[in-house]
């Protein structure tokens, strides 16, 4: 029977209780240290002024100036409600806290799209979070913007028309 020297076996057995505690060390650390949570929260949306019922309304919530404000396909969230009254409101939950701004359109002849005219503008109602004054080019995200860093955060916006 073939036996092992008794340095090299003391050799083994060191690098074996090494191996053991350094690999145990990493796990327990890994157990005990905690993750990073990412926070979320809720965001409702309160719609103003909107007129001639019957009618649809689509409300875009974007977490980045891409699309914003009227690539609807582009936001991180979307949603289109027939309207029930003149004033509504949507909710977007379980959102990471950061950095949104929203944009409201009013399908008025429930064409499933903002019309324009033939520069752009609109000739249905709009608005966007924090209702900031628009000018030429339209609304900015920059102007827009506001930030979730609670569980929840209520935004009204009054729509505007040109008409």
């Amino acid at each position: 029977m073939n036996h092992l020297h008794p340095l090299l076996m003391k050799k083994l057995f060191t690098i074996f209780i090494a191996l053991f505690f350094a690999t145990s060390a990493a796990a327990f650390a890994a157990e005990s240290s905690p993750e990073p949570t990412a926070q979320f929260g809720t965001i409702t949306v309160h719609i103003s002024g909107m007129k001639n019922l019957p009618g649809m309304f689509g409300v875009s919530l974007y977490n980045s100036k891409k699309g914003f404000p009227g690539k609807h396909e582009q936001a991180c969230a979307s949603s289109m409600k027939t309207m029930s009254s003149n004033d509504d409101t949507v909710v977007f939950d379980h959102l990471p806290y950061g950095s949104y701004a929203v944009s409201v359109m009013h399908d008025e002849n429930n064409n499933g799209k903002l019309d324009t005219n033939w520069i752009g503008i609109p000739k249905e109602g709009v608005g966007v979070s924090n209702n900031p004054k628009i000018g030429m080019g339209g609304p900015k995200f920059d102007d827009s913007v506001f930030t979730l860093d609670k569980k929840e955060l209520e935004v009204t916006i009054a729509i505007k028309y040109r008409n």
